[in-house]
């Protein structure tokens, strides 16, 4: 795994499939095996646990892919292909899906960025994050029937939690592909933008979003009782950035 303080200072090491980057409260995950279109391979997940690891403690979340042709391509399957028996098959699922899982579970914002198509398992890690930021010219499907088998990382559910039990059902199990727009329109994407603009809109949204009270609203939003989401109000109530940002907007009005 590569490691990055900022956008300019690269440590390197060998056999990099996942890069991170800290670029202020935000961290950046990118699974960068583009000439294997990011298609997560073992060694793949090895990497994002790890990455997962080293980003603790950031306000929010991106996770994309290197290149502008995919997102994730889904299981490696040359990778994946001596995977024969039950167990073996039940093993690599459990394990990608718990990833997945620390994914939707991160305290602050998660986006992806569907910087290229997002396809099969790519797409059950899209839906793993709270929100899906696409370049116009993707596309994005549930379509491992394909392969005559279904979503194994939680894709299935997320998605039904998406768009709707019927609507998962018929995407999932016909295995459609729609593009960007469409995607949009299902509520399965949160925004489309420009491919010439996409970097810089998804880090500018990313960045926006890196901070306590998004943090704190997610929290909420996921299910808590009252008592704790008044709690979860009044912290933010007592920090020293509130009451600098009051005094801004007392003392602008004066």
């Amino acid at each position: 795994m590569l490691f990055s303080q900022n956008k300019n200072a690269n440590i390197v090491t060998e056999n990099i499939l996942v890069i991170v980057e800290m670029d202020g409260e935000l961290a950046i995950i990118t699974i960068d095996r583009p000439q294997a279109r990011n298609a997560i391979a073992p060694e793949t997940m090895d990497q994002l646990d790890e990455a997962l690891d080293s980003v603790r403690g950031a306000r929010a979340l991106v996770i994309t892919g290197a290149g502008d042709r995919a997102f994730v391509s889904g299981g490696d399957l040359k990778e994946l292909a001596k995977l024969r028996t039950l167990e073996q098959a039940a093993d690599m699922a459990r394990r990608m899906r718990s990833i997945c899982d620390r994914i939707a579970q991160f305290p602050g914002p998660v986006i992806a960025a569907l910087n290229g198509h997002a396809l099969g398992g790519g797409a059950e890690v899209a839906v793993a994050a709270d929100i899906r930021i696409a370049a116009h010219d993707i596309k994005i499907g549930f379509n491992q029937v394909s392969l005559g088998i279904m979503p194994a990382w939680g894709g299935a559910e997320r998605l039904a939690s998406l768009v709707g039990r019927g609507r998962a059902l018929m995407l999932a199990g016909s295995g459609t592909i729609m593009g960007a727009a469409d995607a949009e329109s299902l509520g399965l994407v949160d925004r489309v933008l420009p491919r010439e603009s996409f970097d810089e809109g998804w880090r500018s949204l990313a960045k926006s979003l890196a901070n306590a009270p998004a943090e704190s609203i997610k929290r909420v939003m996921s299910g808590v009782a009252p008592p704790e989401a008044i709690d979860a109000f009044a912290r933010l109530w007592i920090t020293d950035e509130h009451w600098a940002a009051a005094d801004r907007v007392m003392n602008r009005n004066k």
